[in-house]
């Protein structure tokens, strides 16, 4: 095998499945290495994003998953299933990120919608993420697996730079204008 031209880490949350496949073999075709991490629990969302889990080489960081009010949406658990120490509830907002990640320069795209917020991607910043792109506002779910194949297309095919690639990936549509951009 020839060497990959990125490493991505593919996050998937709840109810997120079709878009991870197609997004898989996507950017699979496109000549990615694509590690799937499937989140059955908080704690298999924690033990990515402070790097326990995280591939050594991982240029991105996709999280795959519904969002609300600028909120990862999670599993709920039986209250007796949940471990000792893990967050409980139907959100991972910006105070889990800041308390559970840490990534040191990785390029972090989110799907979900209001994923763009400001103090999530602030969170994400903080903790060490070299940038961060989502959609700030409620956005269709084809249009966002649109953004991320037509961003990595020009990210692998041609060559365009992170600000080149979100232009481009951007104005596919009048859905797509909400993602948004954060840089250190």
């Amino acid at each position: 095998m020839s060497r990959p031209e990125l490493y991505i880490t593919l996050v998937v949350g709840p109810n997120c499945d079709m878009e991870a496949f197609a997004m898989r073999s996507t950017l699979e075709y496109f000549g990615a290495r694509v590690t799937v991490h499937w989140v059955g629990r908080p704690n298999d969302l924690i033990d990515v994003l402070s790097g326990e889990e995280m591939d050594k080489r991982c240029d991105y960081l996709i999280l795959a998953f519904h969002g609300d009010e600028g909120r990862l949406c999670m599993p709920e658990l039986g209250e007796e299933v949940y471990e000792s120490d893990e967050p409980r509830g139907e959100f991972f907002d910006f105070h889990d990120v800041k308390r559970y990640t840490n990534l040191k320069n990785i390029k972090v795209i989110a799907t979900g919608c209001t994923l763009g917020e400001e103090n999530l991607a602030k969170a994400f910043l903080e903790c060490g993420c070299h940038s961060y792109i989502a959609p700030d506002d409620y956005i269709d779910g084809n249009s966002s697996l649109m953004f991320v194949i037509r961003y990595m297309y020009e990210i692998i095919n041609n060559e365009k730079s992170l600000q080149e690639a979100y232009e481009i990936a951007k104005s596919i549509d009048e859905e797509t204008l909400i993602y948004q951009l954060y840089e250190k």
